[in-house]
């Protein structure tokens, strides 16, 4: 099944079976893409949605000069322009981190999906309100912590997310960010993420492994620097949702 991460760690236990199935029908086709390579140009008009069913995506805004900040990450189970189904076109670009495979969903199948199946449309209007969970917390990051304290937030956050999915291990976080990247979601130079990753392995925090990966030394402290609380991500805590129904 090549939607069996949607949702999961979140509500995917809330989709019956036929839903599921409705999910996967939907689907035409698979595209293949190499790693940092554009796949939707902000403002482009749009008549699918992705969904990553491997690799890493990014979302990101360039400014007049061609420098990008970041303002999102996908990974694995993630639909990326699924709000492009109802504005059809997006306010951003989506770029490959890594090598990725995309499932495409045509917009007219996403309207029999909405019409057909009114707990499935709620399931996915769910994702992507997910996706502004996590933007309103990118924000905080921006806005209160300093530099080592918004690299361990994302971390933190990608660490928090991979886990529900089954993809990390509890010591090697596997998506290859670069340094320059983390700065550019961040909002310092790239100067300034190589110093504070610097900082942050003389604390024992983390080694940079020289590909974008990391080995995670210490998430308790990482999570004590980022004053990192995941409960934003939907999965477990205080916000944890328990289904899709009303009570």
């Amino acid at each position: 099944m090549l939607t069996r991460l949607f949702l999961r760690g979140r509500l995917r236990h809330d989709l019956s079976e036929t839903e599921q199935r409705a999910i996967e029908d939907a689907i035409t086709r698979t595209v293949e893409l190499e790693p940092r390579e554009q796949l939707v140009e902000r403002g482009e008009k749009l008549e699918r949605s992705l969904y990553i069913i491997e690799g890493t995506m990014v979302r990101h805004i360039d400014d007049k000069r061609g420098e990008r900040q970041l303002v999102g990450v996908n990974i694995a189970g993630d639909f990326i322009d699924l709000h492009g189904y109802p504005m059809k076109r997006l306010d951003h670009s989506i770029s490959s981190l890594s090598r990725a495979t995309l499932a495409e969903i045509p917009h007219h199948a996403i309207t029999a999906l909405v019409a057909g199946h009114p707990h499935l449309a709620r399931a996915l209007w769910f994702s992507t309100l997910l996706d502004a969970a996590m933007h309103r917390e990118w924000i905080f990051r921006l806005g209160r912590l300093n530099a080592e304290g918004r690299i361990a937030h994302l971390i933190c956050e990608l660490i928090s997310r991979l886990r529900f999915v089954d993809e990390f291990d509890g010591r090697i976080l596997p998506i290859p960010l670069l340094q320059r990247d983390y700065a550019e979601a961040c909002g310092i130079t790239p100067v300034h993420a190589n110093r504070s990753f610097r900082t942050l392995k003389e604390r024992g925090l983390l080694t940079p492994m020289g590909d974008g990966r990391l080995e995670i030394h210490d998430e308790r402290g990482l999570r004590e620097l980022a004053q990192f609380d995941g409960a934003y991500l939907y999965g477990e805590g205080a916000l944890a949702p328990t289904a899709l129904e009303d009570s």
